[in-house]
């Protein structure tokens, strides 16, 4: 029997009202591996998916290897500079070509030794000459759309996505300052496997009303009551807050104050508070006045993922003597809040799936969380197999709109995809 039930779809709408009457997501959404299969290609397979950064591969010949529901794909700079993602899946007989990360010339099959260029064209493949018919430029490795925004590169296992960086553009606004594009990368830790469900990472990491409570004392000085939302709309594909601080320069260890560098563009306002985005499914990314930090998640299964956790500097901040020493002050003050956030969404996930798990009521503190619900929500309707109904709008023919609240902004049907006229080298400026 399967749990994509006309109910189950209907019973969306609860989580789309606005925020002092919406309701969270069914339990099943979050437990159930038919509804993660489902997710798999009605969000994942649909949407840009960030990799990591441009920095990642900073010469030509650099590739890594990054496994996204069961996709492997290979970032790589070619010899022209140009930052592709490429399927490391041989045409000949499917054995991967290229597995870790490191720097070559070209990619070469260990199995028969067709040969690859860094832009994926088949370059060698001896003993094909009695082949009838083979054309060596119609076998080359499946080059993947790529976009470059603020440094992150995304990719679309949808041959011809919407363009990402338009809705991005209150991003571009409140990031501005912080030059992410510039910003020298550095790894905090990563983890194969973390036990809950890929959507309670992004609820949690976008959510002020646990701050007050769950990090009480390293998290004083900003409180939860003061976040602020920035505005939804339905092509937008960012959800993002700000939470003010009791005094400018704060810093999220034991002293909460910031430790490092402050980035050197910042107005007072920007200061005096940090702001949180998530980049649904598979990014998540903060900034304060000293640092900026992303989670790049990658599902397993309905109840595990893949976590990078890294932090983001001016290079100016580099320049600091001190710079390694105050680093570990500042890391260690992050990482008491990680674990804190490792307990709670371990058993939230844990909490889930019990059969007395809620549909529960959002404070005015978590309208990121109803913002996320509109994000998915729209996504599950598109995607629901054999038709979706529109799930504000019960027994009615389906509908992208994402909200039945009276003053929800309108929403036609899904806009068309833009075609992309060299989808391996879409790069844009931040």
């Amino acid at each position: 029997m399967t749990v994509l039930t006309p109910q189950l779809l209907e019973s969306f709408a609860d989580s789309v009202l606005p925020t002092a009457r919406a309701s969270t997501l069914p339990a099943t959404c979050y437990t159930d591996e038919e509804f993660f299969a489902f997710e798999k290609e009605a969000v994942f397979g649909q949407e840009w998916l960030c990799l990591g950064r441009a920095s990642d591969v900073p010469n030509p010949g650099d590739y890594t290897n990054v496994e996204l529901v069961g996709e492997r794909l290979t970032l790589v700079r070619g010899h022209d500079g140009t930052v592709r993602v490429l399927s490391p899946v041989c045409q000949h007989r499917g054995m991967l070509v290229s597995e870790g990360r490191g720097n070559c010339r070209a990619f070469k099959c260990a199995y028969h030794h067709w040969t690859y260029g860094l832009d994926g064209g088949l370059v060698g493949a001896r003993e094909m000459d009695r082949t009838e018919g083979f054309d060596k430029s119609q076998w080359g490795l499946p080059s993947l759309p790529v976009e470059i925004w603020q440094g992150f590169v995304f990719t679309s296992l949808k041959a011809n996505p919407e363009p990402l960086a338009p809705r991005l553009a209150k991003l571009d606004e409140l990031f501005a300052h912080y030059e992410l594009d510039r910003c020298v990368s550095r790894k905090s830790f990563e983890s194969p496997s973390m036990p809950w469900n890929w959507k309670v990472m992004f609820e949690n990491f976008n959510d002020g009303y646990h701050a007050s409570r769950l990090h009480a004392g390293v998290h004083d000085f900003c409180p939860s009551n003061r976040s602020s939302f920035l505005p939804y709309a339905p092509d937008d594909a960012a959800i993002a807050r700000t939470n003010g601080f009791l005094f400018p320069d704060g810093g999220f260890n034991a002293l909460q104050k910031a430790l490092l560098p402050i980035f050197p563009g910042l107005t007072e306002e920007e200061r005096s508070r940090a702001a949180f985005a998530l980049v649904p499914p598979t990014l998540c990314l903060g900034v304060a006045p000293d640092q900026a930090f992303y989670f790049l998640i990658r599902p397993k299964d309905a109840g595990h993922i893949e976590v990078e956790v890294h932090y983001l500097f001016h290079p100016d901040a580099l320049r600091d003597r001190l710079f390694e020493e105050k680093f570990q002050l500042s890391e260690a003050g992050v990482n008491g809040i990680v674990a804190q956030d490792v307990m709670a969404t371990t058993g939230v996930q844990q909490g889930l799936t019990s059969r007395f798990a809620p549909r529960g009521r959002y404070s005015y503190l978590e309208e990121a969380q109803q913002q996320f619900n509109q994000w998915l929500v729209r996504r599950y309707t598109e995607g629901w197999p054999g038709g979706g109904r529109d799930a504000s709008s019960p027994g009615t023919a389906s509908s992208p709109g994402t909200a039945s609240s009276p003053d929800a902004a309108p929403s036609d049907s899904a806009p068309a995809l833009a075609p992309v006229s060299d989808p391996t080298a879409r790069e844009v400026a931040a």
